[in-house]
């Protein structure tokens, strides 16, 4: 039998293909000998875990493999033309010629074949999880739409621009490689303070580690009891006010609410000894007692978003076994304090990750934001990573402007000693759940304890607080007080959920009012509606926000005198 030419020449092998084994049989015995797709890589993945297959489903897959790949081949000898499915390859220069199609569809079905075998492990939950991860991360990089060579519209682009996308391709990867990260939105286009985050306020307190701004109200009356926006502090506060027309701080503000909000430091080496309960204490506890003071109510309305809200929680379940009253309600944006399933960012976490993170910067250091931006954008492979590689480098397309993943990319540090805590004790050994396994500052917290009205959301396709555990929070707040807990289920992920303007009228989300005995239950017995869930939080807010009052004529009080105009200077601190 003859040797083929090396793959790396698609269109040479693709012609001695299709000369030598135009005969069915010859094909069959060459496919027998030489498998058009190589699992090594995959068994290797699949025995590091120490997971099996087992022999008979294996050759299962493998003769139902050889089989769809027979039909392919045999549609692709009689003139056919693959049917592709996948977004990645909806552009007409797949089909236009047999050989990329064939390419894509080959792809596609070799990459069901090796999502197949993950599947088929015989391995723990846990286990089973990271190998299919793991396979799903090859997979996606073998996509013949990330190659220029295989990649038919990144190919006729260099052809129809002659060669000038090939050069503005490799200008933008080196730029990249300068920035560390794969730019997804133009940067340029972007500012904090002129273009994003323009929200008008003044910052009225500040300490080493965050900032609290107070914005100006635009209504004549205010409810008498402002709002805490407590922002996670793994990003930059502005995802909560990024232009005023999907700005939830500006909604607030509108509804007649006093809103504050922390804007957390960028933390360099100086702060690199700080931990979860200095962000407790010196943080949120810290922040709440300001706002008191400066508006004179002894309660506030409180909301947290992500990590924000796991802070939050915390520190009221502090405040509340104090015997202190802090909040008339609590708000709860995409957060866990449940970390039974944190979704697949769990491959992420074991002993063997945190150990290794407890020994290099446990004791001091940071956690760089660079890593948590690679780290999430891992999740979604194809949407952050492989999308840009090939728009921006295969076909040199100059990014577009987009506030959401401009925010994305402005990443935040972690002192190494708070991260390290955080990740051991809520990711790792979820002690938040279970009353006293958590203390803060030698006291133990019990998050029962908060006496607070709750509205409780979550995003259904959320692949970082996946929707159930958010769920799982109506049951540790008031337990045992029905109707003091609202969940409400918004469509989308964890960010363009929670961002979702009333005004522009896009996605939908589900209430349910009756009590549920899972997720599942509530969900099968919810109600979809149309639009923002903006409102329904609105009301809610409204009916724990006290009387209407004359609107604050400035910022800050008499202890308390602006500093500086917002957004402040910390959020505008890059990470090193």
């Amino acid at each position: 039998m003859n040797t083929l030419p090396p793959k790396a020449d698609p269109a040479a092998w693709t012609r001695q293909f299709a000369t030598q084994f135009a005969n069915p049989a010859a094909w069959q015995d060459w496919l027998k000998l030489q498998p058009p797709i190589d699992t090594r890589p995959i068994t290797a993945t699949i025995k590091e875990f120490g997971a099996t297959i087992d022999p008979g489903t294996l050759a299962s897959l493998q003769s139902e493999y050889m089989q769809e790949f027979g039909k392919l081949w045999q549609e692709v000898l009689q003139g056919g033309t693959p049917s592709l499915t996948d977004r990645r390859f909806s552009d007409p220069h797949w089909k236009s010629s047999p050989m990329h199609a064939f390419n894509a569809a080959a792809y596609l079905l070799n990459a069901r074949f090796l999502m197949a075998m993950a599947g088929a492990v015989q391995a723990t939950p846990r286990a089973r999880q990271k190998i299919r991860f793991a396979v799903q991360q090859m997979v996606d990089a073998m996509s013949p739409a990330n190659f220029l060579a295989s990649n038919p519209e990144a190919l006729q682009k260099v052809i129809d621009t002659r060669g000038e996308s090939l050069a503005k391709g490799i200008t933008h990867m080196l730029e990249d490689l300068q920035k560390g990260h794969i730019s997804q939105s133009d940067e340029k286009a972007f500012e904090v303070g002129r273009n994003v985050a323009t929200t008008e306020g003044s910052v009225v307190f500040e300490n080493p580690l965050f900032q609290l701004i107070q914005y100006k109200p635009l209504t004549k009356k205010v409810y008498e009891r402002p709002l805490l926006l407590v922002p996670p502090c793994i990003n930059k506060y502005y995802i909560l006010d990024l232009q005023p027309e999907n700005s939830l701080v500006r909604y607030a503000i509108e509804q007649g609410h006093t809103v504050f909000l922390v804007s957390w430091c960028n933390p360099d080496a100086t702060l690199g000894h700080l931990s979860w309960d200095d962000y407790i204490l010196d943080g949120v506890v810290k922040a709440i007692g300001v706002v008191s003071e400066i508006t004179g109510q002894d309660q506030i309305n409180a909301l947290g978003f992500c990590v924000g809200g796991t802070l939050l929680a915390s520190a009221l379940a502090l405040l509340y076994g104090r015997g202190e009253n802090p909040v008339a309600s609590l708000t709860l944006l995409t957060t866990l304090l449940d970390f039974s399933d944190v979704g697949v960012i769990d491959v992420y976490v074991d002993e063997a990750q945190v150990a290794m993170r407890e020994q290099s910067i446990g004791k001091g250091g940071l956690m760089p934001g660079r890593d948590f931006t690679a780290t999430f954008s891992s999740l979604r492979p194809n949407d952050l990573v492989w999308n840009y590689v090939k728009s921006n480098y295969l076909k040199g397309e100059d990014p577009p402007p987009f506030d959401l993943l401009y925010w994305n990319a402005d990443a935040t540090n972690l002192p190494g000693p708070m991260f390290c805590w955080y990740l051991r004790n809520m990711y790792l050994e979820n002690r938040l759940r279970e009353p006293g396994q958590v203390s803060v500052a030698g006291e133990p917290i019990d998050l029962a304890a908060i006496d607070a009205p709750a509205f409780v959301y979550g995003s259904r396709e959320d692949h970082i607080v996946p929707w159930n555990s958010a769920y799982a929070s109506v049951g540790l707040l008031n337990p045992g007080k029905a109707g003091r807990n609202r969940f409400i289920l918004g469509a989308s992920g964890h960010i363009a959920g929670v961002i979702n303007p009333p005004a522009k009228k896009k996605r939908s989300y589900w209430t349910n009012e009756q009590p549920a005995a899972s997720h599942q239950q509530w969900l099968a017995e919810a109600t979809e509606h149309p639009g923002s869930w903006w409102p329904e939080w609105a009301k809610f807010l409204a009916a724990h926000a006290g009387e209407q009052v004359a609107a604050p004529r400035k910022p800050g009080s008499a202890a308390y005198a602006p500093i500086e105009p917002a957004p402040g200077r910390y959020v505008k601190v890059k990470a090193e």
